[in-house]
């Protein structure tokens, strides 16, 4: 029972009752999430299976692209209205110059992450901290924002929009950050994952009809990558773990190992030019 599942998770739960679900539907427990998404928030979440955890980092270094809601006048603790508000005031916001401060984030920046995350520090998630009012430091970090569109002024100061980004970015803060660009305050009202990397949320099941026909296998996840075809003598050293090079194989993608009866023995990653080393040996 190794692949992935595409899961549309719905709002009022936890990214980890996604995984309890599924390794009820599935009887494992061996399942990966790559990604959490907020209670308040909703769409694509991809769970790992079985030896297919081993691809979690693939999909937590992936692009995602994001629907959401974003509304101004009101500062959060929480940067979203789940939250307490802590400060606030009564600009009005027009659609015209929030689309050129929309443009102007298209690009790498600096983010600082919320309190409310789970990133650690010294041993500790931050919410741990803000949970208990203590003071802790938070260090920005470069995000990139490939794209932020607007979609609809939905009501006075409440927008829609479409962005995506590239790993690591919070969706919260560039709400808030959007806002400090107009001098005012904003968070997030509604958020939707609908693509990470080439996955997308089209494709995903809802959590109440998973069953175990939705794995999508490992082989299927790569089937538009390289194959390599080896003879017995090499299969017996590649499940023993060993590295390949050019002289199998050069590419600079992962790639899939059969044996000469045409079974899938193991998935490669690249390490270095023309060398590879097993990512998944079945």
């Amino acid at each position: 029972m190794d692949g992935i599942l595409l899961i549309n998770k719905p709002k009022g739960i936890t990214s980890y009752d996604v995984v309890r679900v599924a390794k009820k539907v599935l009887g494992t427990k061996k399942i990966g999430h790559t990604g959490t998404l907020d209670p308040f928030a909703e769409g694509l979440i991809i769970l790992c299976v079985g030896k297919a955890t081993k691809l979690v980092k693939y999909f937590l270094e992936s692009d995602k692209t994001y629907e959401g809601v974003i509304v101004f006048n009101n500062h959060y603790d929480t940067y979203d209205v789940t939250g307490k508000i802590v400060e606030t005031d009564n600009k009005v916001v027009n659609k015209n110059e929030l689309e050129e401060v929309f443009k102007s984030y298209e690009k790498p920046y600096m983010q600082m992450p919320p309190i409310y995350s789970a990133i650690k520090k010294d041993g500790k998630k931050l919410y741990e901290y803000a949970r208990k009012n203590l003071d802790v430091t938070i260090e920005k970090r470069e995000v990139r924002i490939h794209k932020l569109n607007l979609l609809e002024e939905i009501n006075v100061n409440e927008f829609s929009f479409i962005t995506h980004v590239s790993k690591g970015t919070y969706i919260r803060s560039l709400a808030v950050d959007v806002a400090t660009s107009l001098n005012t305050f904003g968070a997030l009202k509604a958020l939707k994952r609908t693509k990470i990397g080439n996955f997308s949320l089209n494709d995903a099941v809802e959590l109440d009809s998973l069953s175990i026909n939705d794995l999508i296998k490992v082989e299927n996840i790569f089937n538009k990558s390289p194959k390599v075809y080896l003879n017995d003598y090499m299969i017996r050293l590649v499940k023993n773990g060993i590295y390949l090079d050019e002289r199998q194989i050069e590419t600079t993608e992962p790639f899939l190992v059969y044996n000469e009866n045409k079974q899938l023995i193991a998935i490669y990653e690249v390490i270095d030019r023309n060398k590879y080393k097993p990512l998944i040996i079945f």
